[in-house]
């Protein structure tokens, strides 16, 4: 499973919304291997390593495995549907970390 923290600018929320779940979701979600893709938003921090503040998204992403993930991010519909949440954020130094399931 990959996870993105991501800081979405306020002002372009709704408009990434829109994009993840109408374009980049369905696309991802024809490609050999996909299991879910999920967009959560931040409630609240409760405890452990502080978030930078700005952080009010977590980008969800789980493959069968990494080679399939892998298909799926090196793909022209990957690199063509990314943008539009990439676009939105206002920091795209984001913290992405990769977890097997055991």
């Amino acid at each position: 499973m990959l996870y993105c923290d991501l800081e979405v600018d306020p002002a372009r929320e709704q408009e990434m919304l829109n994009h993840f779940h109408n374009k980049f979701a369905p696309a991802g979600a024809k490609f050999k291997g996909f299991i879910d893709v999920k967009m959560l938003k931040l409630r609240t921090h409760i405890q452990g390593y502080d978030l930078p503040k700005s952080v009010n998204y977590r980008f969800q992403l789980t493959y069968e495995n990494e080679e399939l993930r892998q298909i799926w991010i090196a793909s022209k519909t990957h690199a063509a549907l990314w943008p539009g949440i990439e676009n939105t954020l206002t920091n795209k130094n984001f913290q992405v970390v990769l977890f097997d399931v055991v």
